[in-house]
């Protein structure tokens, strides 16, 4: 099959881009060029550009070439101390992108904006649940709705449309990444575990009993893509979620189980601070079972951690328009984390 369709994928790196970038290639559909402040190894039908997205410059210069581009993934952030300080560089970032791919695109179809709860106020304190495509927007700062708005302003009188997708905290493989649910997780097990200790959730008390869903991120790949290329989703917003509802009280025995380890009642515990001298004995994981040797800052998500487990309110949308609309995929979440821990001993990152 003669391929037409050549994605480029914004943030190729984290745990979004980099499972965005397989779904897409295995399709054998795709071209697919990845944008990142790191770049990439190339494989088939895969290549990587290494750009910086603040430099308006450069960005044009780098992305000039790039004429075959019919759909953009965005899913590019930049992380800073607070809300307000978070709009400007994410805002410039997609502006960037847009303005230099735009004018040299002439075949551009699509452009997917991947966003998050964060949309709903979930990051703020209780909001409410489900959260629908259709709420209103909330007090500003929030550079999520910045950038939906910069997307339906430019797309005014084009040929191409948007899609905007929102997940919950997103779960699956990628290293160095400060968003890593499975990665605090399965870390953390595991130290407990070298330490002789039980597995004791840290997060807030009510935390433990809140409602929760969370994204597969091979899931959130195969929605983005539907709804980039299906055109009764242009120009619309959808919630994708594994389709499920949890509770850690009833989640977190199972993982322990996983790992061989006993529950103890849950005790708040500031991850950030308790792991932040636990290099050296991460080191000597590694050596002494043999692991890949990754270092501790490339598995360390630990204020990621503090920031989910400190949701002591229920957090979930309601994911039916998607559905509606013509995707009917779902995903176990308890048995995805043990995919995703299996997955993370095959490739020796934890024991």
């Amino acid at each position: 099959m003669e391929t037409t369709k050549t994605a480029l994928v914004v943030g190729a790196n984290g745990v979004i881009g980099r499972n965005l970038v397989d779904h897409l290639a295995a399709t054998g559909e795709w071209q697919v060029i990845g944008l990142s402040r790191r770049g990439g190894e190339p494989a088939d039908r895969v290549r990587y550009l290494s750009v910086d997205l603040l430099d308006p410059v450069g960005t044009k210069a780098k992305l000039a070439g790039l004429t075959e581009v019919t759909h953009v993934f965005y899913a590019a952030y930049q992380d800073r101390p607070t809300w307000a300080e978070l709009v400007p560089p994410n805002l410039a970032m997609l502006t960037n992108v847009i303005e230099a791919v735009e004018p040299v695109a002439t075949g551009l179809r699509h452009v997917s904006l991947m966003q998050g709860y964060k949309v709903y106020g979930a990051h703020l304190g209780p909001f409410r649940t489900p959260a629908r495509e259709s709420d209103p927007y909330f007090m500003p700062p929030e550079f999520m709705h910045d950038q939906q708005e910069f997307l339906t302003a430019r797309q005014l009188g084009k040929e191409w449309t948007w899609s905007a997708i929102r997940p919950s905290v997103v779960t699956g493989f990628a290293l160095g990444n400060p968003m890593n649910l499975a990665m605090v997780i399965a870390v953390y097990a595991a130290m407990s575990k070298q330490l002789g200790l039980p597995l004791r959730f840290p997060g807030k008390p009510g935390a433990y009993d809140a409602l929760l869903e969370v994204t597969d991120a091979g899931l959130l790949a195969r929605a983005t893509v539907w709804a980039a290329t299906d055109e009764r989703c242009a120009n619309q917003a959808f919630n994708i979620n594994n389709g499920d509802l949890f509770r850690w009280s009833e989640l977190w025995p199972r993982i322990a189980g996983y790992f061989g380890l006993d529950v103890a009642p849950p005790l708040p515990l500031s991850l950030a601070t308790v792991m932040a001298d636990k290099e050296p004995l991460w080191d000597a994981m590694v050596a002494e079972h043999g692991l890949a040797p990754h270092g501790y800052q490339e598995v360390s998500s630990w204020g990621f951690g503090d920031f989910v487990f400190s949701w002591d309110y229920d957090m979930f949308a309601d994911g039916s328009k998607a559905r509606r609309f013509g995707f009917h995929e779902f995903v176990d979440t308890g048995a995805m984390f043990l995919e995703i821990f299996e997955d993370f001993r095959r490739r020796r990152i934890i024991p």
